[in-house]
């Protein structure tokens, strides 16, 4: 997400808002800040595991935006074109990440061991 999708937004930070869709009536300003706040600061808090649960849900609810109501007219799979699915895998991918935590690996982990989770007997 960060690299294919946010890293994109990012670079055109300056240049592209006043373009960029205006899905849920906020202006495309704010629409834009926010899915580059979603697509690249919560993408890279998850990359590393700190604050992941938290930072999965503004990218759930961008996927769920970007599937639902910008690409709503377009086709499911990709193959020519916009498409559904790639808004749809990322969503799941949130859903699932949210669902089941960040893991051993990840800095969650080390700062929160043994304060958010039960230990082992």
């Amino acid at each position: 997400m960060l690299i294919g999708h946010g890293w994109g937004k990012f670079t055109t930070f300056q240049s592209k808002p006043e373009t960029f869709p205006d899905p849920l009536g906020i202006g495309g300003t704010m629409s834009f800040y926010g899915a580059v706040g979603a697509e690249v600061v919560c993408a890279a808090l998850i990359a590393v595991g700190l604050l992941t649960r938290l930072a999965c849900l503004p990218l759930i609810f961008a996927m769920g935006v970007a599937a639902f109501v910008i690409h709503k007219n377009d086709a499911f799979f990709m193959g020519g074109g916009a498409a559904k699915e790639p808004a749809l895998l990322y969503l799941l991918m949130g859903l699932t990440i949210a669902l089941t935590g960040p893991g051993r690996l990840s800095i969650d982990n080390l700062l929160f061991r043994g304060w958010l989770r039960p230990q082992a007997r």
